[in-house]
C-alpha cells in the first residue's frame, strides 16, 4: 500500500511545497509591488505545470494509462487544495478572502495548469514510443519476429 500511493503523496506536497515557496517568496521579497507579485506568481505557476509533467514524464512509461490518468488526477486535486485551502494562511491571508467566486477561480487556474502539464508530459512519452502500452507492442512485435518461419506442408 506504501509503494502505491506514496509517489502520489510526495508529488501533492511537492506541488504544495512550490505554492508555499512562492507565497513565502511573494510575502518577504515583493511587498506591495504588483509586478513582482505577477512575475513571482507566473514563475511558480510554470514551476507546477513542469512538476506534474516530470511527474507524467516518470509514471507514463512505468504504469498503464489509467493508473497513470489516476494518480495524476488525485495527485493534482490534493497538491491543489492544499495550496488553495492551506497556502493563504501563509501569506497572511483567509482560504476565501476573496470570495467563493475567487476560490473557484483559483482551483481552475491551478487545474487547468496542471492538466496543460500532464497532457504534454504523458504526449511527449508517446510521441517517443516509451509509454505503457507502446512498449508493450513492441515486445509482441519482436517476439513474433524471434520466431522462426514454419513452413506449411503440400
Amino acid at each position: 500500500m506504501k509503494q502505491r500511493w506514496l509517489p502520489v503523496g510526495v508529488f501533492a506536497g511537492v506541488l504544495f511545497a512550490v505554492n508555499i515557496v512562492a507565497r513565502l517568496v511573494v510575502r518577504l521579497a515583493a511587498g506591495e509591488d504588483d509586478g513582482k507579485q505577477i512575475w513571482i506568481g507566473l514563475v511558480a505557476l510554470v514551476a507546477v505545470a513542469l512538476v506534474t509533467l516530470v511527474a507524467a514524464v516518470r509514471w507514463a512509461p512505468r504504469y498503464p494509462m489509467p493508473r497513470v490518468v489516476g494518480d495524476l488526477v488525485l495527485g493534482v486535486l490534493a497538491g491543489c487544495l492544499l495550496s488553495t485551502l492551506i497556502g493563504p494562511f501563509i501569506s497572511r491571508g483567509e482560504a476565501f478572502g476573496g470570495g467563493f467566486g475567487y476560490f473557484l477561480a483559483q482551483l481552475f487556474y491551478y487545474l487547468m495548469i496542471c492538466a496543460l502539464g500532464a497532457f504534454f508530459g504523458v504526449l511527449a512519452v508517446m510521441a517517443f514510443g516509451r509509454d505503457y502500452k507502446s512498449r508493450g507492442w513492441q515486445r509482441f512485435a519482436q517476439t513474433v519476429q524471434a520466431k522462426p518461419h514454419r513452413v506449411g506442408r503440400r
